[in-house]
């Protein structure tokens, strides 16, 4: 039946071709964005999952920052300890030297001996971005610590990874005493009998005998044995630090391949898909035509 009122064959075309325009946009959409799910409304699973995901990889990015910073703050006190250790090492043989050597001879010794502590002194005040962790005070911080780690479990609980260094074990110099590696007294007990550290022995002190000499070498070896145990701590954290660095960077990547496969719009399939979208338009636009011109035939009826 052919009627003035009811285009059956113009609602069908005009039907199919709304339906092909809406695919159509969402291509293109996709296409603009690179994104198969951009809004909830696209995949509303897939995207509270990618923007959790997303959320937990910004929290990830500050723990690479903070990473990076410990890093730099470790790598200096490392390097400040082991040129520490050398600089100890040059002071007992100086001391060895002047046990057999005369009066006049150690004087010369001893202004060796004094630009060598000057240089300790320096050393142990290193520091990064104004913070040295080798030159503290005990009654503050007892660690230096760095967040390493960020995780969250089902429930939404978070826990957080840390890398600790004990500041008592690395303390060259104390601050506000004297209980640091370099500044803690020892007592020679000799006919030269006398109070110092390795920042303040003097091998021209009066009446200084084989015992207080042997003295002084003990107390500088157990300087020495602290700092390598220093050395070690910074050099373990230093380590531990590099690789938690490394993991991170990989632990970011994996997340955001994750999302990628989840969120991600294939961009080959995306512009098959529009050139086919494309083509149905044009046909579709065509039968819209055609059916529309049927009414115009009704005329020829009448004629």
């Amino acid at each position: 039946m052919s009627s003035l009122l009811t285009n059956a064959s113009a609602m069908t075309a005009l039907q199919t071709l709304t339906n092909i325009n809406k695919d159509l946009a969402t291509t293109q959409n996709r296409i603009s964005t690179g994104l198969r799910v951009n809004e909830a409304s696209d995949n509303a699973a897939y995207w509270s999952i990618a923007t959790t995901m997303r959320s937990d990889n910004k929290a990830n990015s500050v723990v690479q920052d903070a990473l990076g910073l410990a890093a730099g703050k470790v790598d200096t006190a490392y390097t400040a300890m082991d040129s520490a250790k050398d600089v100890v090492d040059q002071i007992k043989e100086k001391v060895l030297l002047a046990k057999t050597s005369s009066t006049e001879d150690r004087t010369k010794i001893q202004s060796e001996i004094t630009a060598l502590q000057a240089q300790l002194t320096e050393t142990a005040a290193a520091s990064y971005a104004g913070s040295s962790l080798l030159t503290t005070d005990p009654a503050g911080a007892t660690s230096f610590s760095v967040i390493s780690s960020y995780s969250r479990d089902a429930a939404g609980a978070v826990t957080t990874g840390q890398i600790s260094v004990a500041l008592g074990d690395i303390r060259l110099i104390d601050s506000v005493g004297d209980t640091g590696i370099l500044d803690t007294t020892f007592t020679t007990t000799g006919a030269g009998a006398a109070t110092a550290s390795v920042l303040t022995l003097d091998v021209t002190a009066a009446n200084l005998d084989d015992t207080d000499f042997n003295d002084m070498l003990t107390g500088i070896e157990a300087a020495l044995s602290d700092v390598s145990t220093g050395a070690a701590s910074l050099g373990a954290a230093k380590s531990r630090i590099d690789l938690q660095t490394s993991f991170t960077s990989a632990l970011m990547d994996a997340i955001d391949r994750g999302v990628g496969q989840l969120v991600d719009a294939d961009m080959n399939e995306e512009s098959t898909r529009l050139a086919a979208l494309q083509t149905q338009q044009q046909l579709g636009i065509q039968a819209l035509s055609i059916a529309n011109s049927n009414a115009q035939s009704i005329l020829s009826l009448f004629r």
